[in-house]
């Protein structure tokens, strides 16, 4: 699916190159470290989430509002309030 998607993206010409994400069967995956968990949620205001990720946020929320959810489902399952 993920090899379809990128397909999909690279004849849409979606971005300005070809995505060289590459998809490696039987990899092992390793969850990141907790202070990564949540990062967003618990750093608003950190410099790299109000330059980078809070613009596709307000950009998820205007193009794709049907999928848009006002609060995000938490990785150490704190309350989204």
């Amino acid at each position: 699916m993920a090899k379809a998607y990128i397909a999909q993206l690279d004849q849409a010409h979606a971005y300005p190159d070809p995505i060289v994400t590459t998809i490696e069967p039987n990899r092992a995956f390793y969850p990141a470290e907790s202070y990564h968990q949540d990062f967003l949620w618990l750093n608003p205001a950190y410099p790299y989430i109000v330059i980078n990720d809070l613009p596709k946020i307000e950009n998820l929320k205007r193009i794709f509002p049907q999928v848009y959810r006002e609060h995000p489902v938490l990785v150490a399952g704190r309350p989204a309030d």
